[in-house]
């Protein structure tokens, strides 16, 4: 069901965040992410002079390579559109994430890498959505690996959202072992 009819109103601003997965030749992921900020007016910038309506104030890449456990092996962070001169020379810094993995706990050590004046905030929250991408790309390869193998303990999914609640109808049909709710 789409949202509720809005009151009029004026569009100003469309931000496009847009995210790829794709299984390499090597055996390893990466998952691609594109940003784009774009107004419907056109405006002065004092480091590109103006900016017309529809072109991007904000264009920028992202691409992190993953090996089949969720580490970065690799990051690449291009600054294509910004409204300052010295946006792109923060791309290199992205680069503190490699080693680390997508997982939990993900957003918070790329706050702690890449937090503040460290990194920049669009690619930042770009980074932070990535790890979801990542899951929806490799799930559905790894799933015996990652899911089924309950030696392990818990399945990493149970408790992530209210889907997966320990107690909720899913873990209870899924992973029984696991199930928290009222025994029936």
């Amino acid at each position: 069901m789409p949202l509720s009819t809005p009151v009029a109103r004026e569009h100003l601003h469309t931000r496009q965040l847009e995210f790829r997965g794709f299984r390499r030749g090597d055996g390893l992921w990466d998952i691609e992410g594109h940003l784009t900020d774009v107004k419907t007016y056109s405006f002065p910038n004092a480091y590109r002079g103006e900016i017309g309506a529809g072109e991007p104030l904000h264009d920028m890449w992202l691409r992190v390579t993953l090996d089949d456990d969720f580490v970065v092996h690799g990051i690449e962070a291009v600054t294509d559109g910004s409204p300052f001169a010295v946006c792109p020379q923060i791309t290199p810094n992205f680069q503190k994430m490699v080693g680390v993995r997508m997982g939990a706990g993900w957003r918070r050590a790329v706050r702690e890498r890449m937090g503040g004046v460290e990194g920049c905030t669009h690619l930042v929250e770009a980074l932070g959505a990535m790890a979801t991408v990542a899951f929806q790309t490799l799930y559905p390869a790894l799933k015996d690996k990652h899911e089924k193998d309950t030696r392990l303990g818990k399945p990493p999914l149970i408790d992530t959202c209210h889907a997966f609640a320990s107690d909720g109808e899913v873990v209870q049909k899924r992973w029984p072992d696991f199930y928290t709710g009222p025994k029936s």
